[in-house]
């Protein structure tokens, strides 16, 4: 349970988060990953990195139980923390590919999202279901995955997007059956890994040098709304109301 590394090859690390049952990240668990990946992009020895996750799905967002039981020490802390690693997946000194299966949710598309390529399972669904939680944030991820129009429409719904479609506006490299994600991602770590290191690192330093887009003042503005919607107590209200209506409808179901 946690954030473990392991070096399955040479020249790659692969980075595997798993806090069961659903993989919603505690606070210390954002920056574990956040200090994992920096780690592991600063070896030497490392040309590619992989982000997975064990369980039944690849994440589903910061760990909401701990911010009500916590409250506003908790929600700075998923704040800071999410922005950590979301920049360590960005900034890694190697390309990163993240290996999604299942659902990737709320922080989840924001580690897809600063990742520089995507294998996916067939199973595989993104979405920020925010608005729905009484939060806000990761939309600056979203709109590195799908058009403008697109994510609007995505982030003020809650729905989520499957693999394939995603594969369609081009962000998933390949979708494959769930049990062979790691493999894919492992397939197409390979291949990066056999470039120069070197030119590799300098690469992905001129990559992020063009983009259009500055991913950490982006989210970082995002963010100032999220607080705000907690400390309004905007947040509280909608999670208590999600909350209740989840419980409604596992009684139907029961």
């Amino acid at each position: 349970m946690g954030v473990s590394t392991s070096s399955p090859e040479k020249g790659i690390s692969v980075v595997t988060v798993d806090f069961p049952p659903v993989n919603a990240v505690p606070v210390a668990g954002w920056f574990a990953l956040a200090e994992a990946v920096r780690m592991a992009g600063r070896d030497p020895e490392v040309r590619c990195v992989v982000l997975a996750a064990e369980g039944r799905g690849f994440n589903a967002g910061v760990d909401i139980k701990e911010i009500q039981a916590r409250g506003d020490g908790a929600l700075v802390g998923a704040n800071r923390g999410c922005f950590e690693a979301f920049a360590a997946v960005y900034e890694c000194e190697v390309p990163v590919v993240a290996a999604v299966r299942g659902f990737c949710l709320g922080g989840g598309v924001g580690l897809v999202g600063n990742a520089d390529a995507i294998v996916a399972g067939e199973d595989a669904v993104f979405g920020l279901p925010e608005l729905d939680r009484g939060a806000l944030g990761a939309a600056t991820h979203l709109a590195r995955l799908v058009p403008q129009h697109l994510m609007r429409t995505l982030y003020y719904t809650s729905r989520t997007v499957s693999a394939r479609e995603l594969r369609a506006h081009g962000a998933v490299w390949r979708v494959v059956p769930p049990d062979e994600v790691v493999a894919g991602a492992l397939e197409l770590a390979r291949e990066i890994a056999s470039k120069d290191g070197e030119l590799l690192r300098l690469a992905k330093a001129a990559l992020n040098g063009i983009d259009p887009v500055d991913v950490r003042r982006s989210y970082r503005f995002e963010q100032g709304f999220t607080y705000e919607a907690g400390a309004s107590g905007v947040g509280e209200r909608v999670r208590a109301r999600f909350g209740g209506a989840e419980a409604a409808g596992k009684g139907e179901r029961g």
